[in-house]
């Protein structure tokens, strides 16, 4: 146990040192994820307007809640890793007794923690400018909010380093992702919540897993209506499902390398 602890605390630290140096670059990373805080402008003032389920109170909260939970759950492992296929940087890690699945891991979780002083910021000013959205979770809504959030990097995660996993096939696998993200961008809840959406495309998307990268941690803590048992059933089982798939290609998809980059 101690010795798997120094490996974690070894990458963490290595990595957190690497996000460092491009702490400037950080910052526009953040900024270039302020999707939720532009659609928080349009539907409050939508919401002044016409007849919807939420308030422009309810709106502003909720899209900075979507601020806070994508900070959290942003991936682009299929990037990192498309380019250690094609360039050939993949066979040396092949020679390291770990999984080279770690080095990402370990490379998100680093950034997370670099981001946070940028995010919080961002927060802070957004509550400074807007002090009547300022709300506080209520204590299981937090723990369960914070859970749900986890587990949603985690499912993100499972899903693009799989489509990643394709790139051992294809020069080009982030093209899924691109399509992939057409849909995650509708259907999580990042452009509108799911409230709005007729309730003919709420009960098929509810088995998908879009609502739970964003809507449903969003809504946990936020505190609207959501069913968190079945919420966390269906969450658990696409992890289940993409690990067993990812885990069928990654074995298929190494006999198939060769370093083509080399």
């Amino acid at each position: 146990m101690s010795a798997v602890l120094r490996k974690i605390t070894t990458f963490l630290t290595v990595y957190y040192a690497y996000m460092l140096e491009y702490r400037a670059e950080l910052l526009l990373w953040v900024l270039a994820n302020s999707l939720p805080l532009i659609m928080m402008g349009v539907w409050s003032q939508a919401a002044t307007e016409g007849q919807f389920p939420l308030t422009a109170l309810d709106f502003a909260r909720y899209f900075i809640s979507v601020f806070i939970v994508r900070q959290f759950t942003i991936v682009w492992v299929i990037w990192d890793f498309e380019r250690e296929i094609v360039e050939g940087k993949l066979s040396p890690r092949l020679l390291q007794p770990i999984d080279p699945v770690w080095h990402h891991v370990a490379g998100h979780v680093s950034e997370r923690l670099a981001r946070l002083p940028f995010s919080a910021g961002l927060v802070i000013l957004f509550f400074v400018l807007y002090p009547q959205a300022f709300w506080w979770p209520s204590p299981l809504g937090l723990v369960w909010g914070c859970l749900a959030t986890a587990l949603a990097f985690i499912l993100r995660f499972i899903i693009q380093y799989t489509f990643a996993i394709f790139a051992f096939w294809a020069e080009r696998a982030t093209a899924i992702e691109q399509l992939w993200f057409l849909f995650y961008l509708f259907l999580s809840g990042m452009i509108a919540p799911l409230d709005l959406f007729p309730q003919a495309v709420q009960a098929v998307v509810v088995w998908t897993p879009f609502p739970y990268l964003i809507y449903f941690p969003v809504s946990l803590l936020i505190g609207l209506p959501t069913p968190i048992a079945k919420g966390f059933g269906i969450m658990l089982a696409w992890c289940v499902l993409g690990l067993v798939m990812n885990r069928w290609l990654w074995r298929r998809g190494i006999k198939h390398y060769s370093g083509m980059g080399a």
